[in-house]
């Protein structure tokens, strides 16, 4: 199970959205909007267009040399872009994705609602991501389409723009991620050319709905931030066809019903205030949009116990009061599986990772890999904020990188281990896993993955992730 997901771009998320809630409180000054920022449609026209000299950035894990220019194939005039997908165990990247960020001031495309481009591929695929408005931060205006069908011969995407108005200095102008789930692992190539905004006039918004249309209910704490997701809108497209597009939540006008217990910035990160309910819902282009998010804030937060055990006999993935090995990320987002979505917080100074819609999560630390050979038991503590399924219970899988210390054949991964059937709610509980319990791996030498599982789609904290003898 690998990503062909931004894994580097869930850690920069959680970053820009920590940022966001200090500034996104705050309309654009009167300076800014007055600024003439260049109103170019145009980022590849046989070049790049006007996007300066460093503007491709891979995601964590991608293989970086993906994206080339290729002189030999076009839909028209002398060049196209061409994206090598890698195969799955290419030791460079198991896939391939990126963002293409104007290197400088960006672009005012309020005259446009669209982005548009041709594209065809070596064989029949489907493309996990295709997008714009991700610049690493603030990643306000996130607009994406997803699994999108590419055949072999040349044919014309397009991607609204769900509200221009809103674009007056972008930088974020291309987006895409691409796996090898459709093709068995095994690599294609994907050509896009005449990539620009346009100004189409025959594209409709329809409906939008916020939690993916459903009317979701989380236990949470004073300063427990959560950011509202599943943000969706349908267009009527040119061709009469519905199109779903998956967009930033800062497109929507955000309420709630008891702004004293908590607040929700134009954004969408809601904040709670003090113990109470509130109900945030949505507007899109002046209609309700589908779905709310329920504020049960029950109060202060308990942050977890302090660890207490000798630094020399520790290993620590994911704890304050330790220094951590270097880790590639604590969500790997494994589509299509996973519905698991991080919202990670801090209190009192203490970082938690917050897992919302848990089903499973991945953490890899794959650079290096751990050698937990001398150690006997890997500890978690774990909190569960709302109420608990019956015969809910909590899983582990851990994954060993083998002799060569690398994603591949040589691989070994334990059976599920039960952590927990007798799983608690609103409190701290600490686990201690033995490793000599764990079935079918075959070392503990490269260990370079925790799987958690047993999620019910609800909410979970994680702190103090640690081998130790």
């Amino acid at each position: 199970m690998k990503n062909i997901i931004n894994k580097l771009k869930i850690s920069l998320l959680l970053v820009s959205v920590l940022f966001t809630n200090i500034n996104c409180e705050r309309e654009l000054s009167d300076d800014a909007k007055d600024a003439t920022f260049p109103k170019i449609a145009e980022i590849f026209i046989d070049a790049p267009v006007a996007m300066g000299s460093d503007f491709y950035f891979p995601y964590g894990g991608s293989k970086a040399s993906a994206w080339s220019v290729d002189s030999q194939v076009s839909y028209k005039g002398a060049a196209s872009m061409r994206f090598d997908i890698p195969n799955d165990d290419d030791p460079e990247g198991n896939y391939a994705g990126a963002i293409f960020r104007v290197d400088g001031a960006g672009r005012n495309l309020t005259e446009f609602d669209a982005l548009t481009f041709y594209a065809k591929a070596s064989q029949g695929v489907t493309i996990g991501e295709f997008g714009f408005g991700e610049d690493f931060y603030p990643n306000k205006y996130i607009t994406t389409i997803k699994d999108v069908s590419v055949g072999t011969a040349w044919t014309k995407y397009i991607i609204p723009i769900p509200d221009a108005s809103k674009l007056v200095n972008e930088r974020g102008m291309f987006r895409y991620a691409a796996g090898t789930q459709g093709t068995n692992g095994r690599g294609y190539s994907i050509w896009i050319d005449e990539l620009k905004f346009e100004k189409l006039g025959t594209i409709l918004p329809l409906q939008a709905s916020i939690m993916n249309g459903t009317n979701v209910t989380r236990t949470t704490f004073v300063g427990v931030q959560t950011p509202i997701t599943g943000v969706i809108t349908t267009f009527n497209m040119p061709n009469g066809s519905n199109q779903s597009v998956a967009i930033g939540p800062a497109f929507l006008n955000f309420t709630s019903s008891n702004p004293t217990v908590a607040s929700v910035n134009d954004a969408g990160v809601v904040t709670p205030l003090a113990a109470g309910t509130a109900v945030i819902t949505a507007t899109f282009n002046n209609q309700p949009a589908t779905g709310s998010l329920t504020i049960n804030c029950a109060g202060s937060f308990t942050n977890a116990p302090r660890p207490t055990l000798n630094p020399a006999n520790v290993i620590s993935i994911f704890s304050d009061a330790y220094s951590n090995v270097p880790v590639a990320y604590y969500n790997g987002y494994w589509a299509p599986w996973q519905t698991t979505q991080s919202n990670d917080f801090s209190v009192l100074g203490d970082n938690v990772l917050n897992y919302t819609n848990f089903n499973f999560v991945g953490i890899e630390f794959s650079n290096p890999t751990v050698n937990a050979t001398s150690m006997t038991h890997l500890h978690l503590d774990v909190y569960i904020p709302g109420p608990i399924s019956p015969g809910r219970r909590l899983e582990l899988r851990l994954t060993d990188f083998g002799p060569n210390g690398v994603y591949g054949v040589d691989d070994s991964q334990s059976l599920p281990y039960v952590v927990s059937n007798n799983l608690v709610s609103q409190s701290w509980m600490s686990f201690e896993i033995p490793l000599s319990q764990q079935t079918g791996l075959n070392s503990r030498s490269q260990l370079a993955q925790i799987i958690l599982l047993g999620g019910d789609n609800s909410t979970l904290y994680v702190d103090n992730i640690y081998f130790h003898n």
